[in-house]
């Protein structure tokens, strides 16, 4: 894993407020997150070895995330601990599961380039798994060096960039929710973006919420994922939920479909618990959902 690390504050509110509105939250609370160290400790509790290449200040926040990968058992002995503060997020969610983020990057920011000891990481994992919010360059040169070594690939495109060539062409897997995929596909039309942004990697996964994921190969469309029905109560993390499980079950050998219905379970159980980390499922829970009636 090459990302992210964050402290999230969520205040939960009745709904999302409009521009220039003030609202009172119902409570405030910290929370583990990020979309790297999500993403890790999905993978993490999904079954898989895992792990976590990023920058955490030598802060209150920087310790105690430090301590959620140790409580997860992730290795967590190439994380650099820097000058700057722990990169947060501020995040709203409202009573009907709606969420808004704002990030500010801090530490992230500050992982530009591998070092030498990061770089025989990646090169030596069967599945590298990234995201957009630490610097470009260094998630390009995390990708070139896992593919050369033979690596499984994966990009979760978020927060939505464009991707250059250089970095798309390295990949194996990328996963987007409907909302980057229309725009890092240049179409209102999901499905018209959809195609187009197939057309660029050998596979596609698009997550649809509710409406569960759709898997493209070279361009077409393979298969449909449906959605497990449970109430959400918040739903920040799902996404990241997905993406750890769906690389922990890729690195074990099943096969993509296999693989995104266990995410999928994965994210259904998440929505279900406030906040990010703590509503990451263990590997049996998801074995009990996917042992119900879909």
């Amino acid at each position: 894993m090459v990302g992210s690390a964050n402290m999230d504050i969520v205040f939960s509110v009745e709904r999302i407020p409009s521009p220039g509105e003030t609202l009172l939250a119902d409570s405030v609370a910290r929370y583990p997150g990020g979309k790297g160290l999500n993403q890790a400790v999905a993978a993490a509790r999904a079954g898989a070895a895992t792990t976590f290449i990023g920058a955490l200040g030598k802060d209150e926040n920087g310790s105690e995330l430090f301590a959620t990968m140790a409580d997860a058992g992730i290795d967590s002995s190439l994380v650099r601990r820097v000058a700057a503060d722990t990169g947060q997020a501020f995040i709203v969610v409202a009573d009907s599961a709606e969420n808004t983020i704002i990030v500010a990057s801090g530490a992230n920011a500050q992982v530009a380039s591998l070092t030498d000891a990061e770089r025989d990481a990646v090169s030596g994992a069967a599945v590298l798994l990234m995201q957009l919010e630490l610097p470009l360059e260094v998630v390009i040169e995390s990708a070139l060096a896992a593919r050369s070594a033979g690596t499984t690939v994966m990009l979760n495109a978020a927060p939505a960039l464009d991707i250059p060539d250089e970095l798309i062409t390295a990949l194996d897997y990328l996963i987007v929710n409907e909302h980057e995929a229309s725009l890092l596909g240049g179409s209102e039309d999901l499905a018209e973006a959809s195609h187009r942004l197939a057309a660029r990697v050998e596979h596609l996964i698009v997550t649809l919420g509710r409406e569960g994921s759709v898997i493209y190969r070279r361009g077409d469309e393979a298969a449909r994922v449906p959605a497990r029905d449970v109430m959400a109560i918040d739903t920040t993390g799902a996404g990241d939920t997905f993406c750890g499980a769906f690389a922990a079950a890729i690195a074990e050998g099943q096969g993509i479909a296999d693989a995104a219905t266990f995410a999928t379970a994965a994210a259904a159980l998440s929505v279900q618990i406030l906040g990010a980390v703590p509503s990451i499922p263990s590997r049996d829970r998801i074995e009990a959902m996917l042992a119900e009636p879909a």
